[in-house]
């Protein structure tokens, strides 16, 4: 019984050992799990504030290692996209800088407002005209203590080329054109304002031009025409054939004068009102047509060309103002002359489809060359240069102004050498 007792108590002592040695492994072990998780945190404190350069040290567990490596990595990959970032921000802060700088030399003024019309940012071109020194001043004044509308309107984002008084600044004239900023969530504007005191004056100049072509270019051209009528007509006596010959050829070139100032003014009255003001009348184009064939049959055979004339089988009667329109035809057959070239002479045919009247001038000349058809109807672009001929490249672009008016088009095709058809659309 006693040997029983103590090879149990043998046991338990031998147990209680084992025990020890176990407790003893596992606390050394939970303590290096300690002080690694301590390197992990430590580590990652550093990332927290920024520090991309702190690694955990390598360790001999393989467990240990492979965690440690994953980390490392990380902080490396962190480290690298910072870079980027940082990179990124100088880029976009120099092209920011870059921008504004190119806003800030932009002749125009720029202002953002929002829906109370609250000014949030202006160039330094809009300080200037308002008489502010510094931006931080109109911050959030309202643009209306600044500038006076021509017009009410209360809808900002429809404000468009409307001129603007600037209070500071009234001896300017300025435009104010103004859109939403669609790509923000509040509601903003950008208003740009122009300033075209320049413009002005020289529409002013524009207006004098057309007043010295008027009277003192003009009259007397129409004065000397009249003159020479009554020469002709031997109102002073009787002429010689050489006199005869030589006021002939004066009064035609007094009329090509004549009608070179007429364009001009013509011209000059587009481009300033925009538009051309028709006084229309109901006109059958083929009496209509006769008459300006008649009278230009002339200056044709002056150049030995005939005009052959196709009227329409059927009566063709447009609204049209009669004066426009004939200078637009005088015009086509004056081209067609010029520009003939040959004996064959010119073709003029009157026609009609569903809904047009269709004027066809036709002439067998050198043509228009290909690149240039598309320029034939720009202001100030002439053939006539080529061919040693006086031409300011305005009777087509007139001409096509003038059938536009009428609600219109004209067109050209020409093979180079072969022939060239103007055709006038106008609708009856």
């Amino acid at each position: 019984m006693n040997s029983y007792f103590y090879i149990i108590n043998i046991c338990v002592i031998i147990v209680f050992i084992c025990l020890f040695f176990i407790t003893r492994k596992s606390n050394r072990r939970w303590s290096n799990i300690n002080d690694y998780l301590g390197k992990v945190t430590t580590t990652a404190d550093s990332v927290r504030y920024g520090d991309l350069t702190t690694k955990i040290e390598k360790v001999d567990h393989p467990t240990y290692q492979n965690v440690t490596n994953s980390i490392n990595r990380m902080v490396e990959t962190l480290n690298d996209r910072e870079k980027m970032i940082v990179e990124y921000q100088s880029e976009l802060m120099n092209q920011n800088k870059l921008l504004e700088s190119v806003i800030n030399s932009l002749s125009d003024g720029i202002l953002i407002i929002n829906d109370k019309f609250e000014i949030l940012r202006a160039t330094p071109k809009i300080l200037k005209w308002f008489g502010i020194k510094k931006g931080r001043d109109i911050i959030g004044k309202n643009v209306f203590d600044y500038i006076q509308l021509s017009c009410d309107d209360s809808e900002i984002d429809k404000i468009s080329g409307v001129e603007v008084f600037i209070k500071h600044s009234p001896s300017n004239n300025f435009i104010i054109t103004s859109q939403p900023l669609s790509s923000v969530e509040k509601k903003r504007y950008v208003m740009i304002i122009k300033d075209i005191t320049t413009e002005k004056e020289i529409e002013t100049l524009k207006e004098d031009f057309a007043a010295t072509l008027t009277h003192d270019l003009k009259v007397p051209i129409v004065a000397a025409s009249n003159m020479i009528d009554l020469l002709l007509a031997k109102k002073f006596g009787e002429l010689s054939d050489k006199q005869e010959f030589a006021l002939s050829s004066m009064r035609s070139s007094n009329k090509e004068l004549l009608n070179l100032v007429q364009i001009l003014l013509e011209t000059y009255k587009i481009n300033d009102a925009g538009r051309i003001d028709l006084v229309k009348e109901k006109i059958s184009l083929n009496p209509f047509i006769q008459d300006i064939i008649n009278e230009m049959q002339s200056i044709a055979s002056d150049s030995g060309i005939e005009i052959f004339f196709e009227p329409s089988s059927s009566i063709v009667n447009i609204d049209a103002d009669s004066m426009q329109l004939q200078r637009v035809v005088k015009n086509l057959i004056s081209n067609a002359i010029d520009h003939s070239g040959s004996k064959k002479g010119i073709e003029i045919k009157v026609s009609q489809d569903q809904n047009f009247a269709l004027i066809s001038v036709v002439d067998f000349g050198q043509g228009i060359p290909k690149q240039n058809i598309k320029l034939i109807f720009n202001k100030y672009f002439s053939a006539s240069n080529k061919m040693r001929k006086v031409g300011t490249g305005l009777g087509l672009y007139l001409s096509q102004k003038i059938v536009q008016a009428h609600g219109g088009e004209i067109s050209v095709t020409s093979k180079q050498n072969v022939r060239t058809e103007f055709l006038i659309k106008l609708p009856k």
